[in-house]
């Protein structure tokens, strides 16, 4: 994924801690996968944000992926609308997030196509570099 959207080819390793982190820690996030016929074919996951302004959280959607054999066929929309519902039930959160590359351009159709739109903030980040390999 992140050598798809970002062109970086990242530490196996530092991915595996990252990843294996949330399983031992659900406080941190939490996944949701895409099924069809038992086959894994999109993948999310969400973290938590606490809001002072709305006295409740915000959802980030991250490390979203779709293979690519299943790309086009509404994976990503069911595995949004499924969040979202969830989001709707739940009155402690308050709305989802979610930042796109800004050259990914065929990701924020779809975002858009959902109803989300990247009007109201821009993010800006400073992150040290990754491992990669």
């Amino acid at each position: 994924m992140a050598g798809e959207t970002e062109n970086l080819s990242l530490d196996p390793d530092t991915v595996t801690r990252g990843v294996e982190s949330v399983f031992q820690d659900p406080s941190l996030a939490e996944y949701f996968v895409a099924e069809i016929e038992g086959e894994v074919v999109g993948s999310l996951m969400i973290t938590r944000e606490w809001s002072d302004w709305r006295a409740g959280l915000v959802w980030w959607i991250q490390s979203v992926y779709v293979h690519p054999d299943h790309r086009g066929q509404g994976v990503y929309s069911d595995l949004y609308r499924f969040i979202q519902q969830r989001v709707i039930a739940d009155p402690r959160v308050r709305g989802v997030r979610l930042y796109v590359d800004r050259t990914n351009s065929r990701a924020q159709e779809v975002y858009s196509r959902l109803g989300m739109d990247g009007d109201h903030y821009v993010v800006f980040e400073w992150m040290e570099q990754p491992e990669t390999t």
